[in-house]
Formats: structure tokens, C-alpha cells, sequence
């Protein structure tokens, strides 16, 4: 069975001195002091000036942000603040929609990020993103099954899912998308 993603970042934590000279605490403090605020700014600053591979260089700006689940409090905290303040009506949409996910199976496993919740099994087969006060998107993965007007490629959304599907209201979780999200989690 594949490792889930805290147990890949665990494996590579462990071998990130072996593997880059440094320890993950040496390099939370190379990534402190290249005073870089965005993601994706400290993983080039990582692999450019220190010739770090993308995995590692994206370990260490998700530990120096705090942004990937291993960092918070509490994965219940995560979800919290995403759907806290302009974000708040989204919830019951999220909680529909997660009802609907969990009865799948036992073998789902939700993975909350700082801005997103990962759906696995094996490998993941979805993830919920509040994107805008007023919609919530579900991006899907659903390899090879032609988009159509809801069911739309995922372009510029998410790399790691091939669909997107928006929902602005608990109503919006239906048959029909449930139907794409269990195929999705059939494959997985």
C-alpha cells in the first residue's frame, strides 16, 4: 500500500541530511532568512541558490510556512480557518459533501492542507478548496473521461486532479457528482 503523504514527508525528514548536507532544522533557518513570504518563491530560492531538488526545497517551504498538515495544532484547526470569516456559508456545503465522501468506505483518509482537503485511498483521488467567499471547488481525478459543461478540465486550477466541478450551495452536492467522486475513488 502507499504511504500516505505525512509518512513520505516523515521518511524524507529523516533522510534529508544524508540526501542535501543539512538537517530539516538547518534548512528552516536558510529559509528564514531568505525573508521570502510565498511558497513557491522560497522552493526557487531553494533550488536555485542551493541546488536543492524540488521535493525537498517543497518539504522545507511548507514546514517554514506551516502550510501542509504535519505543521498544525491540529488538522481540525485547518479546515477551521478555511471556512472561517468570508468563507463561513461554505461550510454546510463541505460538510454535505464530506458525509457523501465518508460513506465510500473505512479506506478514505481526509487530509486537511492550509488550503485545501486532500481526499485518498491509495493515492488521492480528490481534494475540496474553498476558492471564493461564495464557492467551493472539487477538483476530481478522473483521468481520460471527456470534461463537460460542469464537470470542467481543471486547467490552471490544480495540477494534481484532471476536473474541476464548482459549488456554491449544499443543493450543488447531488447524484451526480457523487457519481464522479466515487469513480474517482474506485481507481485510486
Amino acid at each position: 500500500m502507499a504511504k500516505s503523504p505525512e509518512e513520505m514527508a516523515a521518511s524524507m525528514i529523516a533522510n534529508m541530511k544524508e540526501k542535501t548536507g543539512k538537517t530539516l532544522e538547518e534548512w528552516l533557518k536558510i529559509a528564514a532568512g531568505c525573508k521570502l513570504e510565498k511558497h513557491g518563491q522560497i522552493v526557487k530560492f531553494l533550488k536555485a541558490d542551493h541546488g536543492m531538488t524540488h521535493g525537498f526545497a517543497n518539504l522545507v517551504a511548507h514546514k517554514h510556512l506551516a502550510s501542509d498538515a504535519g505543521s498544525a495544532a491540529s488538522t481540525d484547526d485547518l479546515v477551521t480557518a478555511q471556512y472561517s470569516g468570508a468563507k463561513a456559508d461554505l461550510k454546510p456545503v463541505y460538510d454535505k459533501l464530506l458525509a457523501a465522501i465518508e460513506a465510500f468506505g473505512a479506506d478514505v483518509d481526509i487530509a486537511p492542507k492550509k488550503s485545501y482537503v486532500s481526499l485518498r485511498r491509495k493515492k488521492q483521488f480528490a481534494l475540496i478548496q474553498p476558492s471564493t467567499k461564495t464557492r467551493l471547488d472539487v477538483g476530481i481525478n478522473l483521468k481520460g473521461l471527456d470534461p463537460t459543461e460542469r464537470l470542467e478540465a481543471s486547467g490552471s486550477f490544480n495540477s494534481m486532479v484532471s476536473h474541476r466541478v464548482r459549488l456554491a450551495t449544499a443543493d450543488d452536492v447531488d447524484d451526480e457528482l457523487i457519481n464522479w467522486l466515487r469513480a474517482a475513488y474506485d481507481k485510486a
